[in-house]
């Protein structure tokens, strides 16, 4: 910016020296000549109002109107006319200095003072728009919690009316199907009843996990314990489907606050996900660290990594949604259950997923101890 201001200033003086040296090295008797020259000073006096203001416009005409004064007493002496003339030409150097300087800076100030308002206006432009995004997420999380309560009261009436039938339904097919022999076509369908049974009471089970309110008086879990419990209920599972199950346990033991029945819950939920995207084998890598202490409270993180065939980015963001699922059996709840329990101990949960490469499934709670602390 002085780089720029110094070059205009320098073009000023080298016009005006230009001008002031025309006038005393052209010879008197060419008067059409000098009343160019004596025109040809308004050039630097609008250009340092224009560029200046008030203050610029009226220092280069008093400058001009200096350098041309000598010109007038010792060139035109004794032409008193051809003075006066002149002696009113830097009178008005002076007042068209001043009043272009004046104006121009009148302009440049409205000028400012309209950017000024402009960005005034986008300023409250991101606001109404922060605030209708804010708004948009509070009337997402009230239908939310509007499908929660009417999911309570659905549970409530599910669990009364329909697991004791399904109880009655399913004792009565195992009575039945020991009248049977395997290949006979009747424990065929007494086989099929009784699964179709027990996957009508796990929905009714996901259906009341949903709606069950956590424990309030929450004591003290080990994180790590909790993995590698869920890792043994996966694990004959996962050679059926050919998977490879890896564990890399953390440096120390982690110890948090919550549930350790509710948390093994969530874990598991995340395991059996992992291997059902993992149809034609593939591998699931659980991770447990602990990130460091930085201005908030060290966090425990647990990675549940798999190379199956990954989530679209359409229904990615989805997934948390009860009732959402992309599998044709899916009740929907599993994740809606797990992110729950998760934000229910003060954690968080993340989803990241390529198609064809694999999801990786973020948890991170806050931590109370590691191994060595009291």
């Amino acid at each position: 910016m002085k780089t720029f201001t110094r070059i205009r200033i320098s073009l000023l003086a080298f016009a005006i020296v230009a001008i002031s040296l025309l006038h005393y090295l052209t010879p008197l008797h060419l008067h059409y000549l000098h009343d160019i020259y004596q025109r040809l000073y308004y050039l630097p006096i609008f250009l340092a109002a224009i560029w200046f203001g008030f203050r610029g416009g009226l220092i280069c005409s008093l400058v001009v109107s200096l350098v041309y004064a000598p010109h007038i007493l010792f060139q035109w002496g004794g032409h008193l006319m051809l003075e006066f003339e002149m002696y009113l030409e830097i009178v008005l150097y002076n007042v068209v200095g001043g009043v272009t300087g004046f104006l121009a800076q009148r302009e440049r100030e409205r000028s400012s003072e309209l950017q000024k308002t402009a960005e005034g206006l986008e300023q409250s432009y991101k606001k109404l728009q922060e605030q209708s995004e804010q708004l948009i997420a509070i009337e997402k999380n009230l239908r939310s919690a509007e499908k929660l309560s009417t999911l309570g009261e659905m549970a409530a009436v599910l669990a009364h009316e329909i697991r004791n039938p399904l109880g009655s339904i399913r004792g009565t097919a195992e009575i039945l199907k020991d009248d049977y022999r395997p290949g006979d076509p009747k424990y065929e369908f007494i086989d099929i009843q009784i699964r179709e049974t027990e996957r009508l009471n796990r929905v009714v089970e996901d259906f009341l996990r949903m709606a069950r309110p956590l424990p309030t008086e929450m004591q003290h879990c080990r994180v790590q314990a909790e993995v590698e419990t869920v890792a043994m209920l996966v694990a004959n599972d996962a050679r059926e489907r050919k998977v490879s199950l890896l564990m890399e346990p953390p440096a120390s033991d982690v110890v948090v606050k919550g549930s350790g029945e509710k948390l093994r819950q969530a874990f598991l939920n995340i395991a059996i996900n992992s291997l059902q995207s993992m149809p034609d084998g593939g591998s699931l890598t659980i991770s447990t660290s602990v990130s460091p202490e930085g201005e908030t409270a060290a966090m425990c993180e647990i990675i549940f990594c798999d190379s199956g065939k990954g989530i679209d980015v359409e229904s990615l963001p989805r997934i948390f949604e009860p009732f959402y699922s992309t599998k044709p059996d899916g009740t929907g709840l599993g994740l809606a259950i797990t992110k729950k329990i998760i934000e229910g101990h003060g954690g968080t949960l993340e989803v990241e997923s390529v198609i064809g490469q694999g999801t990786a499934v973020m948890i991170r709670l806050p931590v109370i101890q590691t191994e060595g602390e009291s």
